[in-house]
């Protein structure tokens, strides 16, 4: 049984049913957004969930140990892609959401969101569940191990829509890798709301927008 990873609660009202599973990025924590609960006004009430990934060696920074979901060992970030470090970070994630099931949420009010290498397990993780998730945000990233989502990702799974949102200048995640990444997922039958941006590796004001008016469209429905 994958434990429980460390993470930050927050509950944005009382008794939420529903809950986003939000990822950081490479070197950072889960600190790091906590700051879009203040930023986001949804309709209903959220629980957020900040994980921390584990401490591990990342090759390409000279094997520095730091905060990371999956090794990247080349330059070209989709090359020599670490997957033993991925499946382990879905097992992670797929943990978090057994622990919101149990807790009387159900899988259709989950959302995963990730930033960076974040948000590619979030991709990768909701490509591959049996019951479809509330939602998939995508920010600065790319969908991993292309070559297994061809045959892994389930039927089911393909209910689940996705928001990308990409800079056109970003430089750690090539644009060219975003937009290659939703066209893959377009082919493989997933609904993709495409957002791009006049910035580089970040977020921006206009980008949260978008992302609360996507959540909150998604929110009345459910």
């Amino acid at each position: 049984m994958t434990s429980i990873l460390p993470h930050i609660a927050l509950d944005s009202g009382r008794q939420p049913q529903h809950s986003i599973i939000w990822l950081h990025g490479l070197g950072a924590d889960g600190q790091d957004f906590v700051p879009v609960v203040g930023e986001l006004s949804l309709p209903v009430a959220i629980r957020y969930i900040f994980p921390h990934a584990p401490q591990r060696p990342v090759t390409i920074n000279g094997g520095f140990v730091m905060r990371a979901w999956y090794d990247i060992a080349h330059p070209s970030i989709d090359a020599q892609q670490d997957e033993e470090g991925i499946y382990e970070s879905q097992a992670a994630v797929e943990a978090l959401i057994a622990q919101e099931v149990a807790r009387g949420v159900a899988p259709g009010n989950i959302f995963l969101a990730g930033f960076s290498q974040g948000g590619a397990i979030a991709l990768h993780t909701a490509l591959r569940q049996a019951v479809p998730l509330g939602g998939v945000l995508a920010l600065s990233t790319y969908l991993p191990l292309v070559e297994f989502a061809t045959y892994e990702t389930t039927a089911n799974a393909r209910q689940t829509p996705i928001f990308m949102a990409h800079g056109r200048n970003d430089t750690v995640v090539p644009y060219a890798l975003g937009t290659a990444s939703r066209e893959t997922l377009l082919k493989l039958g997933y609904a993709v709301e495409w957002h791009e941006y006049g910035m580089q590796h970040s977020v921006c004001e206009e980008e949260l927008r978008d992302i609360e008016a996507w959540l909150s469209g998604l929110l009345r429905k459910a």
